[in-house]
């Protein structure tokens, strides 16, 4: 059985449940325009599908703002502050949310980084935490809420809906680079299989919003064939719906 076939028969099984599952597309680590912005914004433009475009704010430019002034189906996430690494020399996962440096000092820098989305990007910007490397340190979630945010997106499935009171975690849980194995598309049939998995554990048990994440700064020809190919696809899948971030992450 080929992994789209699996992946009609989890939309099938999701029929028969009575069911809708929850898709939605988290792309990383945007800040300028550059060809893979482009390519990325015209993905979304041929597809039609919605994209939560995770910014770091403290290099996101004029020239961003501008080009996502007229894409409705873009809503934006803050990523972090810097996207710059803290781990100490002897920890070998790198990590900007950690517990290296005073927490005073990592809140406030998110803090001004929300200021510059909300300048940039108004309404579009989403009071959604996504950590850089999908990595934050458990001492600082509660503390997200507390200074406005009402999101927060990490990667692989959330241990509760709600982390803390006040924030609602909705992950990501198919990436479509093989990071360890040199950088590159993990696949088609890996892929599909993750996708498939992930579905089935939110019919089954979870009931979690299924995320795909993305990063067009670093995605090769397969990244891209296969991302245009998927979404191609949900558009024939009766069961299985894309939602906006906003949706997902509400009002």
């Amino acid at each position: 059985m080929t992994g789209w076939q699996a992946l009609a028969d989890e939309d099938a099984r999701w029929g028969e449940a009575g069911r809708v599952a929850e898709l939605w597309w988290r792309d990383d680590d945007a800040s300028d325009v550059d060809p893979a912005l482009d390519r990325l914004l015209d993905l979304v433009r041929d597809t039609t599908m919605p994209l939560a475009l995770a910014v770091v704010p403290a290099v996101a430019t004029e020239a961003l703002a501008a080009r996502l002034a007229d894409r409705p189906l873009v809503d934006v996430l803050q990523h972090g502050y810097a996207h710059a690494n803290h781990a100490l020399a002897a920890e070998n996962k790198k990590i900007e949310l950690g517990v290296q440096r005073p927490a005073m000092m990592t809140l406030g820098e998110l803090a001004t980084g929300w200021m510059a989305l909300e300048r940039l990007f108004g309404p579009r910007a989403l009071p959604v935490m996504v950590p850089p490397w999908n990595r934050i340190a458990p001492v600082l979630v509660p503390t997200l809420p507390e200074i406005g945010y009402r999101g927060l997106s990490t990667f692989g499935p959330r241990a509760r809906v709600h982390p803390v009171r006040g924030l609602l975690q909705v992950n990501t849980h198919v990436d479509l680079i093989d990071w360890k194995g040199g950088r590159v598309f993990a696949g088609e049939e890996a892929t599909l299989a993750a996708l498939v998995t992930a579905l089935e554990r939110a019919r089954t048990g979870s009931a979690e919003p299924v995320g795909i994440l993305s990063h067009h700064l670093a995605m090769d020809a397969g990244a891209w064939d296969f991302l245009r190919s998927l979404w191609e696809k949900m558009k024939t899948l009766e069961n299985i719906r894309v939602r906006p971030a906003r949706t997902l992450f509400g009002p």
